[in-house]
């Protein structure tokens, strides 16, 4: 009998999110769903007059402020019942209404940033100090004077609000594929067939048994591979948009548009990628160690997570919570206490794999809701450093929902990844100096180097690959699977090098298996910055620095309430220098020189 895995409706309530607690039921959501649609003409109304005074335009924000908050619920509850079981035909109907309702909010009040920049920030300035209500707005315009050059009039604002939803038709189409359409089969090799779905391939790469390892590898690639095409039409799409969209707003590139237009100085991305390029050799050095340890040569791409002790280390949910609740001890009581009502008592997490399922994890929520949690629970490390890291986002935003107003309860994922990393890092320091089994202790460091793998080595790799598409197609070059293929397989080369054998296709299609994560305009980045300040603050908070820990909460409680970099360097840390990368390259050699110390010095 094969191993399979449970049909969403079988999965019992105690272990799925309390999507409940934002709606009772469809009907409640239906009822809210046509209540934001009665409020767009409350925001429209406004067009052609907020010029009129202070009043008015403290008055329109906070209508702004009133369709945010019931919309981001509606959108919530549809796309936490989609990405749970993405064959649902009911909740792929409730995403896509979603999609159109977001294009229509956005219509709604696209005149309201040229109206701002024809008042005149002198003028916005000066009646923030005559109107109470719009002194929260300091920052808000502050930021919208330096995007003032990539704001169109309100024509094209309102167009480019309504052309987002059919510009989501790719990322959709591309997620839906790899999500509810394609099957991966069973992994052979082991007492009984094994099935491979987006909740198990993870667990399956780690598998002790090299046949199933490899039967997983190939069949989820091998899939991928079958569709090569369609995803890659996708994958061209979404980087067209992101040039159209690029050079409608006046910027120099995609690039541009992401960094500049997200408050990030430029030159934090070449940094970042030469950085990463210089320290390849730790990588190389790893991979060689790995190599010897698991007595293979030559050692193939789905060795680089086998395990490396007979005693696969299992970790049942509820002993993953009290071990991070553990490791989180030392940023206070009211942290880990927060986060345990979280785990144990309010459901926020999505816990284990069912079909349908969406791929991954994350950390998901809007000002008024619970931070939920999706992920797929596999009883080992390697799914509590998952809770670990989701439960860094989602403790952001509680910190951020208690301090900021709705208008910085945004912040992105620049620093969003710095939160979460920093619970990873946290745990795993706990684990290190707690657990003495040799065993566990080398689970530990697999963990982490897994972690770092997907941190340190595919997302930089996949930036690479996201820069040269892109200007590509800024120089009308086609993209086509084949390029594609080849393109990552190349940079991927670079990464292994001469320690791992590759099967150039099945590694190349690895872009096939981001069907988000691409199509959000440079967004990978920042998961390698995002790891990079989170260690720089774990060793302030380790270390017993003086004031390292209100600092910490201090830049979870900032929200989006000031720039991205002047956050991270009010808390500790600076990213448009090397030193915060080569720091965490520095922890990844001590990481390999432990294992190596663990796996061949004392075998």
């Amino acid at each position: 009998m094969a191993n399979t895995v449970p049909l969403r409706k079988d999965v019992a309530k105690q272990f799925a999110w309390n999507v409940e607690s934002i709606f009772p039921n469809d009907d409640a959501w239906e009822a809210e769903f046509k209540r934001v649609e009665e409020m767009l003409p409350s925001l429209v109304k406004f067009r052609g007059h907020l010029g009129d005074g202070a009043t008015t335009l403290a008055d329109f924000l906070a209508t702004v402020e009133q369709v945010g908050l019931a919309f981001g619920k509606v959108m919530l509850y549809a796309n936490m019942f989609f990405t749970v079981d993405t064959g649902d035909a009911s909740a792929a109907a409730k995403s896509d209404r979603v999609r159109g309702l977001a294009a229509r909010v956005g219509a709604a009040r696209s005149f309201a940033e040229p109206e701002m920049l024809a008042i005149g920030f002198e003028k916005l300035r000066a009646w923030m100090k005559s109107e109470s209500r719009l002194a929260i707005f300091a920052h808000y315009f502050d930021r919208l004077e330096k995007r003032a050059p990539h704001v169109r009039d309100a024509q094209v604002e309102e167009l480019l609000s309504r052309v987002n939803d059919a510009f989501r038709t790719a990322s959709a189409t591309h997620g839906v594929l790899s999500d509810a359409d394609l099957k991966f089969g069973f992994a052979e090799g082991d007492d009984e067939p094994l099935q491979v779905t987006q909740g198990t391939i993870g667990a399956l790469r780690t598998h002790p048994n090299r046949d199933v390892r490899r039967n997983a590898f190939e069949k989820y690639a091998d899939a991928y591979l079958a569709t090569k095409n369609t995803t890659a039409n996708c994958l061209a799409a979404g980087v067209k948009q992101n040039v159209f969209v690029a050079r409608a707003r006046n910027y120099k590139s995609a690039l541009d548009a992401a960094l500049t237009g997200n408050y990030i100085p430029l030159e934090v991305f070449p940094n970042l990628i030469e950085t990463f390029k210089r320290n390849l050799p730790t990588w190389h050095r790893y991979w060689a160690i790995r190599k010897r340890a698991l007595g293979v040569n030559p050692m193939y791409v789905y060795d680089e997570k086998a395990p490396l002790t007979k005693a696969k280390p299992q970790v049942q949910f509820a002993q993953a919570v009290e071990w991070i609740c553990a490791g989180m001890k030392p940023l206070g009581e009211d942290y880990v206490a927060t986060m345990r009502q979280g785990l144990s008592q309010d459901r926020w997490v999505d816990i284990y794999p069912n079909q349908g399922k969406r791929a991954g994890a994350f950390s998901t929520g809007v000002p008024g809701t619970m931070p939920f949690i999706l992920m797929s629970y596999n009883d080992d490390l390697f799914s509590l450093s998952t809770l670990a890291h989701e439960l860094g986002h989602s403790m952001h935003k509680v910190y951020t929902q208690r301090a900021q107003p709705f208008v910085y309860s945004q912040y992105g994922i620049f620093l969003a990844e710095v939160a979460s990393n920093f619970n990873q890092a946290m745990v795993r320091d706990h684990l290190l100096k707690t657990q003495t089994d040799r065993d566990l202790q080398i689970g530990i460091i697999e963990e982490a180097m897994a972690n770092f793998h997907r941190y340190f080595f595919i997302m930089p790799t996949l930036a690479r690959f996201e820069l040269e598409i892109h200007e590509r197609a800024e120089r009308g070059k086609a993209l086509t699977a084949d390029s594609m293929i080849a393109l990552l397989a190349d940079l991927f080369a670079e990464g292994y090098g001469d320690q791992v054998e590759m099967d150039r296709e099945r590694v190349g299609i690895t872009w096939a298996q981001f069907p988000t994560h691409l199509y959000s305009n440079f967004y990978v980045y920042q998961y390698t910055t995002g790891i990079s300040g989170a260690h720089a603050l774990a060793e302030g908070v380790l270390s017993g620095a003086t004031s390292a820990v209100d600092k910490y909460l201090g830049f979870l409680s900032a929200g989006g309430s000031m720039y991205p970099l002047d956050t991270l360097k009010i808390a500790g840390v600076d990213l448009t220098t090397p030193e915060p990368i080569e720091k965490t390259f520095g922890v990844l050699a001590r990481y390999v020189d432990r294992l190596e110390q663990l796996v061949i010095r004392n075998s």
